[in-house]
């Protein structure tokens, strides 16, 4: 068992290290200080205390991206308890469950929230309002910071579900502060900076970009409760005007097609895209629009990190990036043996900060959490002169013609057609066999559908192998995806 600093209490030094007066968050009009933000999370802790949590006790959080958050969040920790963070879109029944299968005794969520229906016979549930619990602040902000133990869950995110249910990912305490000595230094955040992020901070890439790595180094947050939408990102940008910019390519894409000159201005330096790979046409879209390139990466909820990323100054369009300073990488095939260069294989990493287990998931751990500390991603990627490009998930991969075929070079592909707006590549049983279908949302305007099956067909030959080009092609008007932006293919595979 080891014992030591306090995480929340680390983050909330650091940050306030530059100022108490300092604006930690951003929230429509209103703003909490770095001096607020530790009181209120000290008061926290102390009502924790006085409802009888001790360390270890999983507390889940369902929760908009308010102060409020981030108040719980790191109030939490400080009590040595373990904020479980919880998507906010779920039904009754879904947080019942998580609930249960995390084993908490407390709920904490806003009033009428659909979470505040797994409250049950010996678990409290407890509101709060936008800025902070208002229950809260009568009780005292001398509470001393409980240590951390390794031995206990620090805090506990479920993954994303793009490959099916949800699984409760546990990490130590002190895996909250590696992001900013990782990756954080290539991002180069500072106390000058202001970010915004379009993850909700329930997932791991918002709850990085959002607390993890600006509070580290004293930067200012913008919080939106909401998903939002491509014309509410330029309204975030054109109002608070952040430096920093974190999305997914889902969103990027849209705001691709919505943008006009005059957005020009308040686009920030710094653009990062990650959950899941960004298609080249879009980073040399991007580029040509707003004259900022945009850095991919990839991180996953068991890292708590990004792990390989592009540098500013120095991104390739199509490419993930190279490995962030702190991990170590390698490709392998299905039986464990490393593969040639510019061969695909399955990507294994190991660093600091890698969750050890699963909750509740021995079968799952003993799948991804290999001997000497190695992880499987579960991506696939091929690496050329030390940089990786991504080409999906393993469970996403699928043959056709006795050849292995990657979702991820079709769709780049498709979406260089300007009749495609998105488009998801994933199997399609036809005539008993499984066959490459492309799933295509279609641009505004573009026309019948069967003229653009044909259109797309001629234009995918042009640019790809025979056996890569899809034998199907199903025109949707939307794809089915995460609250992250992710594309659930696993739901377009039970079509």
């Amino acid at each position: 068992m080891q014992d030591g600093k306090n995480a929340a209490l680390g983050i909330l030094d650091a940050g306030g290290a530059f100022g108490a007066e300092r604006t930690a968050y951003h929230f429509g009009s209103a703003s909490l200080s770095y001096g607020e933000l530790r009181t209120r999370s000290l008061q926290f802790a102390s009502f924790l205390d006085a409802r009888s949590i001790r360390p270890g006790d999983r507390i889940l959080l369902a929760l908009p991206d308010t102060p409020a958050f981030a108040i719980a969040f790191l109030g939490s920790m400080l009590a040595g308890a373990c904020p479980v963070a919880l998507n906010t879109g779920l039904a009754t029944q879904d947080y019942a469950f998580l609930r249960s299968d995390a084993g908490a005794g407390l709920v904490v969520t806003v009033p009428g929230h659909a979470a505040l229906g797994a409250v049950a016979d010996g678990v409290q549930g407890v509101c709060c309002d936008d800025l902070g619990p208002s229950e809260i602040e009568r009780f005292p902000a001398d509470f001393a910071p409980r240590p951390a133990n390794d031995a206990l869950p620090g805090f506990m995110l479920y993954s994303s579900g793009s490959t099916g249910r949800p699984k409760g990912v546990p990490h130590r305490q002190q895996d909250l502060l590696v992001p900013a000595a990782t990756w954080g230094t290539l991002l180069g955040l500072s106390r000058q900076d202001v970010v915004f992020s379009s993850s909700k901070c329930f997932f791991a890439y918002g709850l990085l970009a959002s607390l993890a790595l600006p509070l580290a180094v004293g930067a200012s947050v913008v919080l939106f409760p909401d998903k939002p939408g491509p014309g509410d990102v330029f309204d975030v940008l054109a109002r608070h005007r952040p430096t920093a910019f974190f999305g997914v390519p889902t969103l990027y894409n849209m705001l691709i097609r919505i943008f006009e000159p005059d957005m020009r201005r308040v686009v920030p330096e710094l653009c990062f895209s990650a959950g899941e790979a960004l298609p080249a046409v879009l980073h040399e879209a991007w580029r040509e629009l707003t004259g900022r390139e945009i850095l991919d990466g990839i991180g996953s909820t068991e890292a708590f990190n990004v792990f390989i990323a592009n540098r500013k100054g120095a991104s390739r369009a199509g490419f993930a990036g190279q490995p962030v300073p702190g991990f170590e990488t390698r490709l392998v095939d299905d039986h464990g043996n490393a593969v040639a260069p510019g061969t695909e294989g399955n990507l294994l990493i190991r660093g600091q900060g890698l969750c050890r287990g699963y909750w509740n998931r021995p079968d799952k751990t003993r799948e991804t959490m290999l001997e000497d500390g190695w992880l499987r991603t579960g991506d696939v990627f091929v690496e050329q002169d030390g940089w990786f490009a991504h080409r999906g998930r393993s469970d996403d991969m699928l043959k056709s013609g006795g050849q292995w075929v990657s979702p991820v070079l079709v769709e780049e592909a498709l979406l260089r057609h300007p009749a495609v707006a998105e488009c998801a590549v994933a199997a399609r049983r036809a005539g008993g066999l499984d066959v490459v279908c492309a799933y295509v949302v279609p641009a505004p305007g573009s026309g019948p559908e069967k003229q653009l099956r044909l259109a797309w067909r001629k234009f995918l030959r042009t640019c790809l192998p025979e056996h890569m080009c899809p034998a199907l092609f199903v025109c949707v008007s939307e794809l089915p995806k995460t609250v992250t932006g992710k594309v659930q293919r696993f739901k377009l595979r039970q079509q």
